[in-house]
């Protein structure tokens, strides 16, 4: 067998090292600092056939092309694809309804549009979801925020803020509420410890399955 080949090693303060698999199926290191390059490789070698498992399952993914903001091309809106119309005459610059509607003298910054509109509705559903979740567990967030991330679907500040991309609005609503419930439990349990996967599982006994969704469909949450 082969050397298992490290693409990037980021050393900083932090106390454990954590193997990452990016989306091009690159593998990082991240490690603490003087961390001997001795110990990364026999940890590397024995997470083998977990890295050589994870590269295989990204290179296998399906090539998702970037959006051309054409008719008939679908975007997904709560897991659900909405084939974009053209309008001439939309009173808005967006227009859900049996189709995606967006404005013709809005093609020229299609993309910009389109991802505003995304962020309003995400802000608007996971604070409705983020609500009702809090009820249900017994603590809520300080606020709830909507970011561009494209690496992480939420997270959790160190003063109550949560934080969830917008692609978020994309996947579907059991998903949307597995993230939120992943972060709110996140308020009282920092670490993914037994306790945490505990407490995730009292309020949704399947979230594997939601999970898993997430894992692979990633790629298709894009613009």
């Amino acid at each position: 067998m082969g050397e298992i080949k490290i693409d990037k090693v980021i050393k900083s303060h932090r106390k454990t090292i954590a193997l990452v698999i990016t989306q091009d199926s690159a593998l990082v290191v991240r490690a603490p600092f003087f961390t001997p390059l001795e110990y990364i490789q026999k940890l590397i070698e024995k997470k083998r056939f977990w890295i050589n498992k994870k590269q295989e399952e990204i290179r296998k993914r399906p090539i998702v092309k970037p959006k051309e903001f054409v008719s008939g091309e679908g975007f997904l809106f709560l897991g659900k694809s909405y084939k974009l119309e053209i309008m001439d005459d939309l009173l808005t610059d967006i227009e859900l309804q049996d189709t995606l509607r967006i404005s013709r003298t809005r093609l020229p910054v299609a993309k910009e549009t389109l991802i505003a509109w995304y962020k309003e509705r995400a802000l608007e559903k996971i604070k409705e979801r983020c609500e009702w979740y809090a009820r249900l567990i017994g603590y809520k967030p300080t606020s709830v925020k909507i970011t561009g991330a494209k690496r992480r679907w939420g997270s959790c500040g160190p003063r109550g803020t949560l934080n969830f991309s917008w692609r978020l609005i994309m996947t579907p609503l059991e998903v949307v509420d597995y993230v939120v419930v992943h972060e709110l439990v996140h308020l009282k349990e920092k670490s993914h410890a037994k306790r945490f996967w505990n407490k995730v599982r009292a309020i949704l006994y399947d979230y594997k399955k939601r999970e898993k969704w997430l894992k692979e469909n990633k790629a298709a949450v894009i613009l």
